[in-house]
């Protein structure tokens, strides 16, 4: 058991969805934008979610429209779907077929006043919201030192109001003040390329998912 959920996103291999699903994690995320680099092919997403139990699969979407978003939620069996920064208040409203997760991209411009506006207009629709810092380069050493206009008091102010997934660098140093944002919701980690079939090393994420570890 985890002292906090996690989600993993871009998963484009077996070994990661063994691994990731192994530690219990809530979400396992495919993105299906084509053109990206982490794009997996809808039955390629299914062969994987065949070999797993006991986690949430999410279509990780920038641009399709909601109609198509809800089509891949029916044929695809998606639990959550997550769509990118600039989707509209217009197209959430029309997706139905699924829980709702919206990324929001923190750069060091964003202000408080227009993150929050942002977070609001979408709230009604959207269940929970993906706070991406990593995108931006702004790392939690940045956020502390107050290198960006949202920080970590900001962040707990919207935990408590909004159900928040943090995606942000992880590190054994950084994790226990990560994790003492009141409310936190959530964590983002990041599936990457097997170096062969079946073959991949997660030393760093080890270390991680092992201070998230609940021992009993």
């Amino acid at each position: 058991m985890l002292k906090v959920k996690v989600k993993a996103s871009q998963i484009t291999n077996l070994t990661d969805a063994r691994y990731f699903a192994a530690w219990e994690v809530e979400w396992l995320g495919f993105n299906f934008d084509q053109g990206s680099e982490h794009y997996i092919l809808p039955q390629n997403m299914k062969a994987i979610k065949e070999w797993v139990e006991g986690v949430q699969v999410v279509g990780e979407f920038s641009f399709a429209s909601a109609e198509d978003i809800n089509e891949a939620v029916e044929l695809l069996g998606l639990n959550v779907v997550q769509v990118g920064m600039f989707t509209e208040v217009s197209v959430l409203e029309k997706i139905t077929a699924a829980p709702i997760i919206k990324e929001v991209v923190i750069s060091p411009e964003v202000d408080e006043v227009s993150l929050e506006n942002h977070l609001e207009q979408c709230a009604p629709h959207v269940e929970y919201f993906l706070l991406s810092f990593e995108k931006s380069g702004t790392t939690w050493e940045k956020l502390k030192n107050g290198e960006s206009q949202i920080g970590n008091v900001l962040l707990g102010k919207l935990c408590k109001k909004y159900k928040i997934i943090l995606s942000i660098n992880l590190s054994q140093n950084s994790l226990d003040e990560i994790l003492a944002i009141p409310n936190l919701h959530a964590l983002n980690v990041k599936g990457g390329e097997e170096e062969k079939v079946g073959v991949k090393s997660f030393d760093e994420l080890d270390e991680i998912f092992e201070s998230l570890e609940i021992l009993v």
